[in-house]
């Protein structure tokens, strides 16, 4: 049997002695605010862009450790850079959030993509409890409402797909939906927030995942029935991973034992699935039918599919005490923690080829910042804390 106090301590220590000095250190440009990204393996800058949903996910990392590990100042210092530098330029004059800015925050690509806004709320939202600023509570609810307004038609005018063809609909948003509603529950009315935790739950069981094929699919046809072409027998078993553990917080928020059952069963099904059984590792992208996958990344291993793993199998062994989720992390705890972390400059590579070989050095870029790997140390911390008590009080 594991000993999950000691796994408990290693991940705390490694989140607050390896991963956040990293990016304190590296991460924020007091010059212009917000925050630089672009990290190569020992932390010089490479790229000084800002993409609007990594300094956005940095914001609410070092929001959250301010409200849930320790009220260090100089955590709330470095939450509140990137927040002003947004507030000033991070949106368009209809309150949409750009993807991308100059370093000095000058608009570089348009708000095409609406999970800069998703990242925006989170952001804001729990700034919103670290420091009682009402502004930021306000910045929020203002954009919570927008990405509902959106969310039938996300990329709007910057959607170069023709409707009429083949509409489909993405596995993302409602995947993101069902997280970030309970991001900025504080901020919202009761009725709104049963709402979208409805809405959520709904799609990513009932449409996206598809019992008879045991995945959870990136796009599907309107009505959730299965599409055939390159999108729609995309799986990306991460994705579908994040998803059931975001599950897991919304059945035990609604005490929901049935959901939690069958969400580990879907996590399961998703292992068995997605794991390659010749070098370890889950794969990037599958086809669902045995296709070639359209993404040529499709064999690549990389960080935050199997931190995601790892959180789905800790939530799910702690709510229901099936062996199999043990089983599974640790294979995925040994993998994981032998091949991503740097052991000579700290943090973590992103991004490994299909025999376990780093293929990007990088720490932080376009889409690797300070938020998977510190939102899993913190997290699997917290689940592992919750499994040994647990234990103790039988």
């Amino acid at each position: 049997m594991a000993d999950f106090k000691e796994l408990s301590k290693f991940y705390y220590t490694n989140l607050l002695n390896d991963v956040i000095t990293f990016w304190v250190k590296n991460s924020p440009d007091k010059e212009y605010g917000g925050y630089f990204t672009c990290l190569d393996r020992k932390g010089n800058v490479f790229d000084t862009d800002k993409f609007t949903w990594l300094q956005c996910r940095q914001i609410w990392m070092f929001s959250v450790l301010y409200n849930q590990v320790e009220q260090k100042q100089k955590w709330l210092d470095i939450a509140v850079l990137g927040a002003e530098f947004l507030k000033k330029h991070g949106r368009d004059d209809e309150g949409n959030w750009y993807f991308s800015l100059t370093r000095n925050g000058r608009p570089l690509v348009q708000p095409y993509n609406i999970f800069s806004d998703c990242f925006a709320a989170m952001a804001f939202g729990q700034l919103s409890k670290a420091t009682g600023n009402k502004e930021y509570g306000e910045i929020a609810i203002k954009t919570y409402h927008n990405i509902l307004k959106r969310k039938d038609n996300p990329k709007g005018k910057y959607n170069k797909v023709d409707p009429d063809t083949r509409p489909g609909k993405s596995f993302a948003l409602p995947m993101i939906l069902s997280n970030l509603v309970l991001e900025v529950e504080h901020l919202l009315e009761p009725g709104l927030v049963k709402e979208t935790i409805e809405y959520s739950r709904h799609e990513v069981i009932d449409s996206f995942y598809h019992e008879d094929k045991g995945v959870i699919l990136e796009t599907v046809n309107p009505d959730g029935s299965f599409q055939d072409s390159f999108e729609g027998r995309l799986v990306n078993p991460g994705h579908g991973l994040e998803s059931m553990w975001f599950m897991m917080d919304i059945a035990e928020r609604t005490n929901d034992t049935a959901l939690i059952r069958k969400v580990v069963d879907i996590s399961l099904k998703l292992l068995d699935y997605g794991w390659d059984k010749r070098y370890g590792g889950i794969f990037y992208f599958l086809d669902v039918k045995g296709a070639p996958p359209q993404q040529l990344e499709w064999d690549q291993k990389l960080w935050w599919v199997q931190q995601e793993a790892i959180l789905a199998m800790l939530k799910g062994y702690l709510h229901t005490g099936d062996e199999r989720c043990l089983g599974w992390f640790e294979k995925l705890h040994g993998y994981a923690w032998s091949h991503f972390p740097d052991k000579e400059y700290g943090e973590w590579f992103g991004y490994l080829n299909r025999q376990g070989d780093v293929l990007l050095p990088l720490k932080g870029g376009k889409w690797k910042g300070f938020f998977h790997v510190p939102r899993f140390l913190l997290k699997a911390w917290e689940t592992l804390d919750a499994i040994s008590e647990k234990q103790h009080s039988l």
